[in-house]
């Protein structure tokens, strides 16, 4: 599938669109819009309040006469959700997994603006990449309704279908589908042109998000981060994390350790991914679901395991 990837929104036909934010490195993450008469929906926000109102700005001709009067956010990620207040409103409801919605509280903006001051590899590695945000003036706005498993929605008479596929990514992930015109927005279950990464897992979870996508058969898939795709591009999602959970599975049962395995994983076929680093967080989950007595990594250390891969230190 060859797209344009160029910033702002994109015309997919039959009312829906995409707000791409090139090049997809972290917290460049792309936005949805399903106008229907009278009204539309806007599938997440973005990291910050100026690219949030930036992205609002771009779509404004389109939602001039068809206001938005839901957001659905896929989950709970800051670059999928931060800008919520800029959205929120009388006759505006926001909507997430159950699952989604229990993490999208103040803690999630503090611990992510905590990540941004840290005097360590973690900080060296995060102040680069963030310095285009500026996570200031945030004020949480989490969901105002919930589900959990499956929703139908009617947007100014057009269908969409929510569906949740986590935990994968993310606790609760969601896939929002909008049937008539064939596009699936996959919040960060997919990402195109960067390597996936699994936060929550496991990674075999992550593999049985992708199949939903492809059993819908799109047109177009809009990936959390990076350009439009289609079926191929989402199938090489699947590829990669199959990959990684094969080869960390044999290594673990060879006896090494999740430091040697991410040294020894031959990537090569991969290499045109960005975000190698995650392979470090990828294998480190692998090893958390073979092993039930491994204490689970939280956010900071799977971060702290990624930059020490990117940066070339110990973690």
């Amino acid at each position: 599938m060859t797209v344009q990837y160029d910033k702002g929104p994109h015309d997919l036909g039959g009312g829906c669109f995409a707000f791409l934010l090139p090049d997809g490195h972290w917290g460049e993450s792309n936005t949805g819009l399903i106008r229907g008469d009278g009204e539309s929906l806007l599938v997440d926000t973005l990291y910050d309040l100026a690219h949030t109102q930036e992205m609002l700005d771009a779509y404004a001709p389109l939602t001039a006469d068809h206001p938005i009067r839901t957001l659905v956010n896929t989950h709970s990620d800051g670059d999928h959700w931060f800008g919520n207040q800029l959205v929120a409103g009388e006759g505006v409801e926001i909507i997430a997994s159950q699952a989604a919605a229990d993490l999208m509280t103040e803690h999630n903006v503090v611990e992510m603006a905590a990540l941004h001051d840290r005097h360590d590899h973690v900080g060296d590695f995060i102040r680069p990449i963030a310095a285009a945000f500026d996570l200031s003036g945030i004020i949480p706005t989490p969901p105002t309704h919930t589900f959990s498993g499956h929703l139908d929605l009617v947007v100014g008479g057009r269908e969409v279908s929510l569906i949740e596929v986590g935990p994968a990514h993310t606790d609760g992930d969601v896939l929002i589908h909008a049937p008539e015109a064939g596009v699936v927005w996959t919040g960060d279950i997919v990402f195109i042109g960067g390597a996936p990464l699994v936060w929550t897992g496991p990674v075999s979870r992550c593999i049985a998000a992708v199949d939903p996508i492809l059993a819908l058969d799109p047109k177009v898939v809009v990936p959390g981060h990076g350009p439009l795709t289609d079926g191929a591009g989402v199938k090489r999602v699947r590829d990669y994390l199959e990959h990684v959970a094969t080869e960390a599975t044999r290594r673990f049962e060879e006896g090494q350790t999740v430091e040697e395995a991410v040294k020894s994983i031959d990537m090569s076929a991969f290499a045109d991914l960005s975000e190698q680093g995650r392979i470090a967080a990828n294998v480190l989950n692998v090893y958390e679901e073979l092993d039930a007595a491994r204490p689970r990594a939280d956010r900071l250390e799977q971060f702290s395991r990624i930059a020490a891969y990117e940066l070339g230190v110990e973690a």
